[in-house]
């Protein structure tokens, strides 16, 4: 079968990531937020009628954790209502959808990594429109896959990397929080693991609808504070910090407030993503080093 796929939001880091990895799988239809308007019920479901998808991938979401407490009704028009319609339409078709959410649907209280069967508690309005938007896809039910990632930066868009390396040419010392933890995981391995596991679906490889569907964590191995993740950036940046080399210094979350609250942990454990479909996204430290290389490359 050579499937025809619909992208949603093709521009932003997952997005690009997949428009290269789903390259020369089925016929990918790729909509950015003009083709495709998430806020609008009319433009997704004139979309989804025109191209006829067997697969839908949403990759797009507002991911603006600060500003969304003060946009509620934008973030939860976005990440939740958006998705319920895709899942709606996915089902009156029979189409696989697939739909990214978030490890700030937890609270942070636990000690150890969070499961998916572990009760979600959102500290912040991003969290809970994500919350919302798993929920709605659930309720529609289908032939869905909802992966939790976290950290998600790549080489293409705003993210923590970019950030630390533009600091880390400007300034002489930086403040970094190291309270919080959590697995920084890469768009391009977000990806390449979606291009598998949909493979694997259209292959037969793991059996029926009702032995695969449902919601699963997707994040790189491993963990570390966004202190920690700085400090690594910074040890293998090289030349893309024009030769300057900040001081990194450890700050406490309450020395660094934000208008939204953040999990103290937020590492998810994976182990439902390697038994059910033999995915594992690398250690986190091993794909901070790929991204780095494409972008030492481009």
């Amino acid at each position: 079968m050579n499937p025809r796929i619909l992208l949603v939001g093709s521009t932003g880091q997952v997005g690009r990531e997949l428009q290269r990895s789903i390259a020369g799988f089925g016929e990918l239809v790729a909509c950015d937020r003009k083709a495709l308007d998430l806020t609008s019920e009319d433009s997704v479901r004139a979309v989804v009628e025109r191209t006829g998808p067997d697969v839908i991938l949403n990759a797009a979401a507002y991911t603006a954790v600060d500003k969304a407490e003060s946009e509620p009704e934008l973030a939860y028009a976005i990440n939740a209502r958006g998705p319920q319609i895709l899942a709606e339409e996915a089902a009156r078709r029979g189409a696989l959808l697939i739909h990214y959410s978030t490890d700030y649907v937890f609270d942070g209280s636990k000690a150890s990594p969070w499961t998916e069967t572990d009760e979600p508690h959102p500290l912040n309005i991003y969290g809970a429109s994500k919350l919302a938007g798993e929920e709605a896809i659930r309720r529609v039910g289908g032939r869905y896959l909802i992966f939790r990632t976290s950290w998600v930066y790549g080489p293409h868009g705003k993210n923590f990397l970019f950030t630390m390396l533009r600091l880390g040419r400007e300034r002489e010392r930086l403040t970094i929080v190291d309270d919080q933890q959590g697995a920084p995981t890469t768009s391009i391995a977000i990806a390449d693991a979606t291009r598998a596991i949909v493979e694997g679906v259209f292959a037969g490889r793991f059996g029926a609808t009702e032995n695969w569907a449902g919601l699963y964590h997707m994040t790189c191995g491993g963990a570390a504070s966004w202190f920690v993740f700085a400090r690594a950036i910074f040890a293998r940046a090289g030349r893309l910090l024009d030769g300057h080399l900040p001081q990194v210094v450890p700050i406490a979350t309450a020395d660094y407030p934000t208008p939204a609250r953040r999990p103290v942990n937020s590492a998810l454990r994976c182990e439902k993503l390697a038994w059910i479909f033999d995915v594992r996204l690398p250690d986190w430290e091993a794909a901070l080093d790929t991204v780095l290389r494409r972008l030492s490359t481009c």
